[in-house]
């Protein structure tokens, strides 16, 4: 505990609780999650850039994709697994504090208006294929892109700068594996309940602001693809939406579960299990949803396992 003047310059990081046996299990689950999330994403990073067949605005944002989930993965997981390995409980200094809820806050919020970019690059194939290519030129590929990223970035600034604004006299222990903002507010001597009100909004306006865009381009689409005379060919085009649609299910049910409450200091069991699902499990899953069903993909892996192969044996 602290006194009631002082404010932390470092933080204890609780993690998870349980015996140092069920840790090292823990350890080894979320190493090898962590492992095979980096191998897949880069996997898919490097065949988009290499392989000719995947020179499409589709798998150009795919990359992008791959590179946010490596990211947001990387931000949260090595901390929580050096946290797994320590007999006490993890310190924290309050500088890594503030840069790992911004990078993590930043990445997540530029993941979601890629999405939504992705959503709307979905309807310009699959509702105007004749003009596709002129609309979704190199140009606007790259533009498309870069806004989520600056846009991530700089909209986050202040709701980290305001959080860490605050003066934390209550505790320095933070009852979560990472940074939790929600576990964060629980330690401020201050009333947050203003700041928990403008959070709440601002969660509420990057999901739904990348949403939107989604929900129309999927109304156009699917009434598009009904409309194609063989059986064959609509499911050939429902086949390319069930990736884009599958992620953004996991992607954005979980942002809801998270941050989407008007109480931000909930449940420590209850942010700590979908802060899992969205800096682990999430980033995990996001080669096979990607790759699994996708034909191009599948080919282009093939005939990259074969090269391989004929490397090895020269």
């Amino acid at each position: 505990m602290l006194g009631n003047q002082s404010s932390a310059t470092e933080f204890y990081l609780l993690g998870f609780p349980g015996s140092e046996e069920l840790r090292h299990i823990l350890f080894a689950i979320f190493f090898f999650l962590y492992s095979v999330t980096l191998m897949g994403n880069t996997v898919i990073i490097v065949i988009v850039c290499v392989d000719k067949r995947l020179k499409s605005p589709m798998y150009f944002f795919l990359g992008h994709l791959s590179a946010l989930e490596i990211l947001v993965t990387s931000i949260i997981v090595p901390v929580m697994l050096w946290g797994l390995l320590l007999p006490e409980m993890q310190t924290i200094s309050l500088t890594a504090c503030v840069t790992q809820l911004f990078l993590y806050l930043s990445v997540g919020t530029t993941e979601f208006v890629l999405l939504g970019a992705m959503a709307v690059d979905l309807y310009a194939a699959v509702c105007n294929p004749l003009r596709y290519n002129i609309i979704m030129n190199s140009r606007t590929c790259n533009f498309v892109v870069i806004v989520p990223w600056v846009f991530g970035f700089l909209f986050q600034i202040w709701p980290v700068y305001a959080t860490f604004h605050l003066s934390f006299c209550k505790s320095n222990v933070v009852n979560s594996f990472s940074c939790d903002r929600g576990q964060l507010l629980k330690l401020s001597c201050n009333n947050t309940l203003f700041m928990e009100f403008i959070l709440f909004l601002m969660a509420v306006f990057v999901p739904f602001g990348s949403l939107m865009p989604t929900f129309i381009s999927y109304t156009y689409v699917i009434s598009t693809i009904l409309k194609i005379p063989s059986a064959s060919g609509r499911r050939k085009a429902f086949s390319t939406c069930a990736s884009h649609c599958t992620f953004v299910v996991i992607g954005y049910g979980s942002c809801l579960f998270l941050y989407m409450k008007p109480k931000q200091t909930q449940a420590a069991e209850y942010n700590r299990a979908v802060s899992l699902l969205l800096s682990v499990v999430t980033p995990f899953l996001n080669p096979f949803i990607f790759t699994l069903r996708n034909d191009k993909v599948i080919e282009a892996l093939r005939d990259g396992g074969k090269r391989c192969c004929q490397l090895f044996r020269s």
